[in-house]
């Protein structure tokens, strides 16, 4: 078991210093590629008023002109030791982690990141253990049930809720639940407040139950055709001889096998949103990652921009991380391979 985590955790590094190379060469090398100087890359930094002198000054302080691999090195040592920017009349230190400098707010990127992360980890955190159990619990219901009326009518929610997008739901929630009725916030909630955690629940009840209803129907489907498979299988048949309870053939025997796969999935979906719910956050007014990426892109503020992509990253592989360690802990297998 050890020696499996250890494996897991050298290839979550690895994969993660593979992923600051793709997401560098996307916003700096694939420009170049295309036709992009330096000069181009640096306009984006300056003002619109600004001449080719300017702009030239810019791309030279900001290493724009130096080879890329030595762009890279620069940008790979202010992850871990920080990094100055030369803005002209003087020069700004962006402390480590150094995820980009806005010149447009005029301040380091991963302060406004910190920030706005507990919104984002609130609403996927909350979101998740909605969707987990309502849709696992409601596809081994629907799987036991097969063919019943409670197995069609909950399938048929499960398909409503994989077929609506969550700007429409999310809408129509709002303006029934809160608007209408006054049940529920209107959204712009903060991070928790460990002194007030209900009325902190009771801002975000209504974005997690609209997010979990689109995942939990994906979740209720798959559940319900693992089990369906799972539960003709051979094991299932001998533990049911052996005299065990329906409870514990469901739970440790058909479920426990059912898992597997969804990990894999609950990984990508946990870790997706813990980048930015970005649909989810708009529609709420939640100021998350997700909100400050809409904005960064809507002012061209690719520092901004590369921060979140490379948070979203990192969120991703500690997520799909956790799922393997998980692995071994649901599927004995995992630890005997």
């Amino acid at each position: 078991m050890f020696a499996y985590l250890v494996r897991r955790v050298i290839g979550a590094v690895f994969l993660l210093v593979i992923v600051t190379a793709v997401t560098f060469s996307i916003f700096f090398l694939v420009p170049r590629l295309g036709g992009a100087t330096a000069d181009d890359l640096a306009s984006r930094y300056v003002g619109k008023s600004a001449g080719e002198a300017q702009i030239h000054d810019t791309a030279v302080k900001l290493g724009f002109t130096d080879p890329i691999y030595v762009q890279y090195g620069r940008f790979l040592k202010g992850l871990v030791a920080g990094q100055d920017f030369n803005t002209g009349p003087s020069t700004e230190h962006c402390p480590a982690p150094c995820f980009g400098y806005s010149f447009l707010s005029q301040q380091p990127v991963w302060p406004d990141l910190v920030n706005r992360i507990p919104v984002t980890i609130s609403l996927a955190v909350g979101a998740a253990v909605i969707w987990l159990i309502a849709g696992v619990g409601t596809g081994v219901i629907s799987a036991l049930r097969r063919g019943s009326v409670l197995d069609r009518s909950l399938m048929s929610v499960a398909l409503a809720g994989v077929s609506l997008p969550i700007f429409f739901t999310g809408l129509l929630a709002l303006s029934i639940f809160s608007y209408g009725l006054g049940w529920t916030a209107q959204g712009g909630s903060n991070p928790m407040d460990a002194s007030n955690p209900l009325e902190w629940a009771y801002d975000l009840i209504l974005p997690w139950t609209t997010l979990a209803f689109l995942y939990a129907a994906a979740y209720a489907r798959l559940t319900r055709a693992g089990m369906l498979e799972t539960m003709n299988e051979d094991y299932v048949r001998t533990a049911r001889a052996k005299g065990l309870t329906e409870r514990t053939v469901v739970t440790r025997h058909g479920l426990r096998a059912t898992l597997t796969p969804i990990l894999t999935i609950f990984g990508l979906d946990l870790g997706l949103l813990l980048g930015g719910a970005i649909l989810t956050e708009t529609t709420f007014s939640l100021p998350g990652i997700g909100q400050y990426a809409v904005i960064a892109l809507r002012a061209n503020d690719l520092p901004k921009v590369l921060g979140v992509t490379l948070v979203a990253a990192f969120f991703i592989v500690l997520a799909n991380l956790i799922v393997d360690l998980m692995y071994a802990v649901v599927d004995p297998r995992v630890r005997i391979s």
